[in-house]
């Protein structure tokens, strides 16, 4: 099998190896987000060895995950970018969060360890405009006192499909850089000044790890599994913090799960010491009324059992479980919200 088959598409069978070839009408569908991809895989694993069913998802980035949802080709849709409640209303879809994690940048410099260049908001959204076009330029050099850096052109790379993970990246260049945030703005599909795009995390790895001086932004589980060198970043607070779960959870800790409509929590430039300033959720969006209550009563199956058995899985690859508390309000919107044909509530 490909390397990119591999990390564009799952459908969990036999084993993940003969993936492809393992994929049953009986199993759930899914497509979209490819922050919460590892995880997803390793839930889908463990989950056909205890029960026996299977899951397919496709992860074709948030924007392709809504589209599918809304057209109703899969039993669930996942995004990074929450839709509004009153989207969510007109399309009479529910959401809920899966899973927390973190977007981290990612430079290919020789010489430079992981986790040893610190950057900035400002610094990056200067880089991702095109008015930082050296690694020695003062801006950078003014932070990283010590650390020898090249005089090699920055070869700026970013998503060329509409992503969740795009969105929470310039989101939080927005929130840092009034400059960024006039010229290019948030969003899952941007207009970008400079750069090269590459196709789901995986794509933007690769120009990354192939283009000597690059910088991109992947999700933090994939960066750790390639060995990609990541950054530190400058939050909210002024500290300069590296990426883990202990510091995805701080960046949670104020959110307002309760009073948001859909849940739909963005977690970028969150106040606290220990914050990562590109934290994440990752969201699920279901039809209200399920015309296929057995396939709808599984994702919400797949989903209850993640909650209550995945945290470990979570926790290895640095994601971060939804809170207890979040996982009830979640469960409360379930029975709300998710209907057969004839009104009657699926869990």
């Amino acid at each position: 099998m490909r390397m990119k088959q591999l990390f564009t598409s799952l459908v969990v069978g036999a084993s993940a190896a003969v993936a492809f070839s393992t994929a049953t009408a009986a199993d759930m569908t899914g497509a979209g987000a490819t922050f919460p991809y590892p995880i997803y895989a390793k839930w889908a694993e463990a989950y056909k060895a205890a029960t026996g069913n299977g899951l397919n998802y496709q992860s074709v980035g948030s924007s392709a995950g809504i589209k599918q949802i809304k057209a109703k080709t899969v039993d669930f849709g996942a995004t990074d970018s929450p839709l509004k409640g009153e989207d969510l209303e007109a399309e009479g879809l529910t959401q809920f969060p899966a899973i927390m994690g973190g977007v981290v940048t990612v430079v290919n410099l020789d010489g430079v360890a992981p986790g040893a260049l610190k950057l900035t908001g400002p610094v990056i959204a200067d880089i991702y405009l095109g008015k930082i076009t050296k690694w020695n330029a003062p801006e950078i050099a003014a932070l990283n006192g010590g650390l020898k850096l090249p005089a090699e052109e920055i070869t700026v790379v970013h998503r060329a499909d509409g992503s969740g993970t795009s969105f929470l990246f310039t989101d939080y260049l927005s929130k840092t850089s009034a400059d960024f945030k006039t010229k290019v703005g948030a969003g899952t599909a941007v207009k970008w000044v400079v750069g090269v795009g590459g196709k789901g995390n995986e794509g933007v790895a690769a120009n990354v790890q192939r283009i000597k001086g690059a910088i991109g932004y992947v999700e933090w589980a994939y960066a750790k599994k390639n060995k990609m060198a990541h950054t530190a970043l400058k939050n909210k607070d002024g500290q300069f913090v590296q990426p883990d779960d202990d510091n995805f959870k701080a960046a949670a800790v104020n959110a307002d799960w309760a009073k948001t409509p859909g849940f739909g929590v963005v977690l970028t430039d969150q106040p606290g010491k220990a914050s990562w300033p590109i934290t994440g959720v990752s969201f699920i969006l279901m039809h209200k009324t399920q015309a296929d209550a057995a396939k709808g009563k599984e994702v919400v199956k797949f989903f209850d059992w993640a909650y209550k058995n995945g945290g470990a899985a979570a926790a290895d690859l640095d994601y971060v479980p939804m809170p207890a508390n979040v996982v009830k309000l979640v469960q409360e919107s379930w029975k709300a919200n998710l209907k057969d044909a004839s009104g009657k509530a699926i869990y």
